[in-house]
């Protein structure tokens, strides 16, 4: 009837199946009944996979929601490799999942990184370069111009230390291609250093230095606009502390 109001409401009564609970630290930065911001440290990857199975983030959200008894199914809309820091936003139930994943293909939730890279960068820039796998590995990606998919990197400089060489930017991506900003910065003669897969070189930082430093979408359900900042890691501080110092 016209005017009436309808509530569904959909219950899970199962967990996700194959994440075991596991208790490890989280720094929550944001939570409701629709969604989780999580700022994920390294060496943790984001969910279960072969030789992964208990020190993911999604073991530590398992548990984090059975300690409360509640039951919860893992829903990763953004992805972050595993040593790269910072936000990423879970879905707490189905329509959240579903508006969050269609925002991402309409690039509707803007993710602005943080890199530390080798050499002095341009003030700014952007890259247009296709990325594809690498021919006989399951893991790397490199430029390919002739079967890759397309990738879009912008990056500004925001400092240069010259005693190391080593550059701090900014970097905003229009596409999300599996090690982007990784390949890319490579590509152009600035790759990242702890970077085990193209840059293994950990005289400043024992990992890729990226962290996913800004995230800002609409809220799916009451469509509020959302901004989260998260400052940078120790490891990556220490090489900019001037920098860090401004959050």
């Amino acid at each position: 009837m016209a005017g009436e109001c309808l509530t569904v409401t959909i219950a899970e009564e199962a967990p996700s199946e194959h994440i075991v609970p596991v208790e490890m630290p989280l720094s929550i930065v944001y939570e409701d009944e629709d969604i989780l911001v999580i700022n994920k440290p390294a060496n943790t990857p984001i969910h279960p996979s072969q030789g992964h199975y208990e020190n993911t983030l999604a073991n530590g959200i398992a548990w984090y929601y059975a300690s409360k008894g509640e039951t919860f199914v893992y829903r990763a809309i953004n992805r972050l490799d595993r040593d790269t820091t910072g936000l990423l936003v879970v879905a707490k139930h189905m329509l959240s999942a579903c508006i969050l994943s269609k925002m991402v293909a309409t690039r509707q939730i803007h993710r602005e990184y943080l890199a530390i890279v080798t050499g002095k960068l341009d003030t700014s820039g952007t890259i247009t370069a296709p990325i594809g796998r690498k021919d006989g590995s399951t893991v790397e990606r490199c430029v390919n111009f002739e079967t890759g998919e397309s990738a879009c990197t912008h990056y500004r400089l925001l400092e240069y230390d010259a005693a190391r060489d080593l550059s701090l930017a900014a970097v905003h991506l229009e596409t999300g291609r599996t090690h982007q900003i990784r390949i890319h910065m490579q590509y152009i003669g600035h790759p990242l250093p702890g970077d085990f897969l193209y840059n293994p070189d950990y005289r400043y930082i024992g990992r890729q230095a990226l962290h996913s430093w800004k995230l800002s979408f609409v809220h799916p359900i009451t469509k509020s606009p959302l901004c989260f900042l998260a400052p940078l890691p120790d490891d990556m501080a220490s090489l900019f502390p001037e920098f860090s110092n401004t959050f």
